[in-house]
């Protein structure tokens, strides 16, 4: 993979991280990053401030792939695989019991928050976000052109 493609993955990922859709253009290497709007309550302002990019996505539809953040259950997986990683036996069967129990997502980032693998944590998620938007421009431009 070429610097290009690596920075290319690592911008839409870092993208989707930060809950935005986000429109992939092959033939320019453009990137356009529209808020979901569906997360947002203010969604006039937002789409008002997003016009441009929406007008250019909705002209040129058929140019760009389109990457949504990931659903809950694709976030959840990459906590469990974390876990399943993690050295620390004692912290790794206190973040298994907050996966199985209520507000998961909310409870996972207190504990790792406050715990000395949050860099890690960061860091894994990065490398799996990364993986998931490799594996879609692979998939939908073919192997050789990414």
């Amino acid at each position: 993979m070429t610097k290009k493609q690596s920075e290319l993955i690592k911008n839409i990922a870092q993208e989707l991280d930060s809950g935005f859709n986000c429109y992939y253009n092959s033939q320019t290497d453009e990137i356009i990053a529209i808020p979901n709007f569906s997360q947002f309550s203010f969604e006039e302002e937002f789409m008002e401030a997003f016009n441009e990019s929406l007008e250019k996505v909705e002209k040129h539809k058929a140019d760009f792939l389109k990457f949504e953040p990931l659903e809950s259950s694709e976030s959840f997986k990459i906590m469990e695989l974390f876990v399943n990683q993690l050295p620390d036996e004692s912290l790794k069967m206190e973040l298994e019991n907050t996966l199985a129990n209520k507000k998961p997502f909310q409870n996972f980032k207190h504990r790792i928050d406050h715990s000395d693998f949050r860099t890690s944590w960061f860091e894994f998620k990065k490398n799996e976000l990364e993986k998931i938007v490799h594996k879609r421009l692979a998939s939908s431009l073919g192997s050789s052109l990414i």
